[in-house]
């Protein structure tokens, strides 16, 4: 397996891959999701492709296409009152292709994910589970993460 920054040539796989993610969260959270759509436009995935401070990270295989991904972004909160300056490098959608799940792609990508923070200076990783998400949650459990705050909801 492979693992490099995505490029333009894998925007079709990764929007495959967004809109497997926005029907696990619909299905979920209907209420919240909407059907048959995906977080980003082709614009926005565009811009993020050629943005340093938000790394769209894949997995591929020998052929070059596209396994899974990992939406990233540098995090740091300089002169906060409150927040010291540690550099974080937050994962706000990690996905692998339903068709492959299970194989160790997701582990792979994580790691991965890890030595690049490490690279870059991060002093941690972060990421928000969905509730709904079982899943995803035991998959994060698996790796080691441990939650850092929980955002709680009352619907009216």
């Amino acid at each position: 397996m492979i693992f490099r920054r995505a490029e333009e040539k894998d925007m079709g796989k990764i929007n495959e891959l967004l809109l497997q993610v926005c029907l696990v969260h619909h299905i979920g959270r209907p209420d919240l999701f909407q059907y048959g759509t995906k977080k980003y436009r082709e614009e926005e995935l565009l811009a993020l492709i050629h943005n340093d401070n938000c790394p769209i990270l894949v997995a591929a295989d020998e052929e070059d296409t596209v396994l899974g991904y990992a939406f990233c972004k540098f995090i740091q909160h300089f002169g906060d009152n409150i927040l010291t300056d540690i550099r974080t490098l937050y994962i706000d959608d990690l996905c692998v292709d339903e068709t492959i799940r299970g194989k160790g792609i997701g582990s792979f990508i994580y790691e991965n994910v890890l030595a690049f923070a490490k690279e870059n200076g991060c002093y941690n990783v972060t990421l928000n589970v969905w509730e709904c998400n079982p899943a995803a949650k035991k998959f994060y459990e698996k790796c080691g993460l441990k939650p850092q705050k929980v955002g709680m909801e009352t619907i009216l």
